[in-house]
């Protein structure tokens, strides 16, 4: 992989992303790059949940549902349609769940690390099969009606939602801190 594929790496606005999203084959390559990560023991401490089709709409209306309970008319209409549509902001929506596993000798933030990681390598696996997409958590990714309704375990957490699709608009560089501002060499 050429270094340009990373020095260039942007994240496209899940509202920016449009049809088509990968297929089954494509989604599988993205788990298949998911699962490549540093992953100490071999504890394989995430797991990977995949919306597309109907179930956008319907996992998007089940957390619109939450959302009203949660804020009991403490809230505008337009706020429900935006949580109904939260999903549909994509043709394909993948969430990473940390699923840390009991060990010994590998630390439940290595292996949160290792989630994150999976998220950054589906994001790279979708650039590279010409798509585009977004990480985001937002209030879903944290509130315990929604862990249910995702049928989380005890430990899980939602690590991140990728959204993928293809880019409305090309994405606009944003200024980046230069190297230098944020290394040191270590010296004793």
């Amino acid at each position: 992989m050429p270094l340009q594929f990373l020095l260039k790496r942007r994240s496209v606005v899940a509202s920016q992303l449009q049809e088509p999203g990968p297929d089954k084959t494509q989604i599988k390559e993205l788990i298949r790059a998911a699962i490549r990560v540093p992953d100490h023991k071999a504890l394989t401490p995430w797991r990977f949940l995949v919306f597309t089709d109907d179930a956008r709409a319907q996992f998007g209306e089940a957390t619109a549902n939450i959302y009203k309970n949660v804020h009991k008319g403490e809230f505008l209409p337009r706020h429900l349609v935006v949580e109904r549509n939260r999903f549909l902001r994509a043709p394909v929506v993948i969430a990473v769940i940390s699923n840390p596993v009991e060990s010994e000798k590998v630390p439940t933030s290595e292996q949160l690390l290792s989630a994150g990681a999976s998220c950054q390598n589906i994001l790279h696996a979708a650039r590279a099969l010409g798509f585009s997409g977004q990480w985001i958590t937002e209030w879903i990714a944290y509130d315990p009606q929604v862990a249910a309704l995702l049928r989380l375990k005890k430990a899980e957490s939602v690590a991140g939602f990728l959204y993928i699709g293809t880019s409305a608009n090309e994405p606009k560089e944003r200024p980046r801190v230069e190297p230098e501002d944020m290394m040191s060499y270590w010296k004793s």
